[in-house]
């Protein structure tokens, strides 16, 4: 199993207790923390970081900061050396495709060749009406995704967006050069192009659309749900040629731990920082963080995961609580998770 992290960045209300001026800074420090850290055996923990693609706090909009996921991969992408950068998810409709396919390259030009493509239909409503989106139907919306993926890779591996005339998208001619410096296999050969990761559990529409294009998939729920969307995309990978097993699966989770005591500090500390900012929200928050499947001893957690690899998870992605200040948790699953399952 490969592992990522979570750079708290705003959106949760993480960096809440960092003055404004430091934010930069403390995202810098987990991010080296991210792109150094090893394990007992020696080898490095993390393969990934990643941050959200939202504009507004969660689980409502607040006046906290919220840092931008794209020109923070570009910093990041400058300030690190080894570890791969993503978002989980880039919303398909803030960006044109075409646009997006463009500063992916250039930040793949500046990582080395370490870019992730984390994309999605997108569901925050009061942001996408804030930010003058609109908020389509929810079939629109994956229409854009499918179509948009579509363009973005053509122009990573042909150096063009040829002409396309979609039902969301049209365009002709977009040029995307240079081209990233990694490589997918498509139909045996090696062309250019960041990695896609297909966010979303959809079952009719966004599975399909990872069995046709995606390198890596994102959802979770539980075990059942995920062994039950793991069929479905394998059936659409049959329906549509794919090999199944040329797809990675990921998940992402709220990580609680340590003892029941450490983790009680924490969901004390979660608690007064959705009581504070967000007071109508607080008791789903904390309720939702209760329910993690992540929670426990280091054995325990590692067991979870032990059941989530044999499912057929292969990349699991951590957010932990307080982030910012605690890099203690960080190093305890770097130290004591991530080897059983290595």
């Amino acid at each position: 199993m490969r592992f990522g992290l979570f750079i708290p960045q705003g959106w949760r209300h993480d960096l809440t207790e960092v003055a404004p001026a430091d934010h930069w800074e403390t995202m810098r420090s987990l991010l080296h923390l991210a792109d150094t850290q090893k394990t007992p055996a020696g080898d490095f923990a993390w393969e990934s970081v990643w941050v959200y693609d939202h504009f507004h706090t969660v689980p409502a909009p607040t006046d906290q900061a919220t840092h931008e996921a794209w020109t923070l991969m570009a910093a990041f992408a400058a300030a690190s050396d080894r570890v791969r950068l993503g978002q989980m998810c880039t919303c398909m409709a803030y960006r044109e495709p075409t646009y997006l396919a463009k500063v992916a390259a250039t930040v793949d030009a500046i990582s080395g060749g370490r870019t992730e493509m984390g994309i999605g239909a997108g569901w925050y409503e009061h942001e996408w009406r804030a930010y003058g989106y609109g908020f389509p139907r929810a079939g629109e919306r994956l229409t854009a995704l499918d179509e948009g993926v579509q363009i973005m890779a053509s122009m990573w591996r042909t150096g063009s967006s040829g002409t396309f005339h979609g039902k969301r998208y049209q365009v002709d001619g977009a040029l995307c050069y240079p081209q990233p410096q990694q490589t997918v296999a498509v139909d045996g050969e090696a062309k250019p192009s960041v990695p896609l990761w297909i966010a979303g559990g959809g079952e009719r529409k966004t599975l399909l659309t990872a069995a046709k294009y995606a390198q890596y998939t994102n959802f979770a729920g539980d075990l059942e749900t995920f062994a039950r969307k793991s069929a479905i995309l394998q059936e659409h990978c049959d329906a549509v040629g794919r090999d199944f097993s040329e797809i990675t699966r990921s998940g992402n989770f709220n990580v609680l731990i340590g003892s029941e005591a450490e983790i009680a500090d924490k969901l004390a500390w979660l608690e007064s920082v959705y009581r504070k900012h967000t007071p109508e929200k607080a008791d789903d928050e904390i309720e939702g963080w209760k329910n993690t499947p992540l929670r426990g001893t280091p054995e325990q957690i590692a067991e979870i995961l032990t059941e989530w690899k044999a499912a057929g998870l292969g990349y699991q992605i951590s957010y932990f609580p307080n982030a910012a200040q605690d890099h203690d948790q960080i190093a305890r699953f770097a130290n004591e998770v991530i080897p059983a399952l290595r």
